[in-house]
């Protein structure tokens, strides 16, 4: 098994609606329901839409495992305006956008590998600051996943009529 980390573009859209829908069938299979819901993200247009407009303000990364699309992320400058609420860090960053993965390559580390590119592309742009922010309901697995790849949990949040609870993490790179 070789993992190989290449920038993405629009071309890969639909690659990475197929990741966050392959997620989207995982989270149902366990019951953990809250993150995304139980319905494909590729069924709701905003989902494509916040894709794209992120991958316009920065880069895309897809991490491949022996030639095929395994997991995406992408990186900009800034967080989404859902956090506009929060207080800036208060020094120049680089923040991760739609982390996810095609499950059928779960455990096989293309989400760490990215996250480890993503904290390398930072440091060589002399930035020091990888932030995320992540769902943080249930049983916080998912901040615990990004703890195990460095990050620390800096500050809770919540957002939506719902109350959709949100954990922002950070890493010094």
């Amino acid at each position: 098994m070789t993992i190989t980390i290449r920038e993405g573009g629009p071309d890969d859209i639909p690659a990475i609606l197929g990741m966050l829908d392959s997620s989207v069938e995982w989270l149902v299979s366990q019951g953990r329901t809250g993150q995304w819901g139980t319905k494909p993200l590729s069924e709701n247009p905003r989902v494509a839409e916040s894709v794209a407009g992120f991958m316009e303000q920065g880069t895309t990364y897809l991490a491949e495992i022996d030639g095929v699309p395994a997991a995406t992320l992408t990186l900009t400058d800034a967080p989404g305006a859902y956090l506009s609420h929060l207080p800036s860090p208060g020094e120049p960053e680089r923040y991760i956008h739609w982390l996810a993965s095609d499950r059928r390559f779960k455990g096989q580390g293309a989400g760490a590998a990215l996250l480890a590119h993503a904290a390398e592309v930072t440091r060589r742009a002399g930035v020091r600051l990888l932030r995320v922010d992540c769902y943080a309901g249930g049983d916080r697995r998912l901040v615990a996943y990004y703890e195990a790849n460095g990050f620390t949990p800096t500050q809770a949040y919540t957002t939506g009529e719902n109350d959709w609870p949100g954990q922002v993490l950070a890493r010094r790179v």
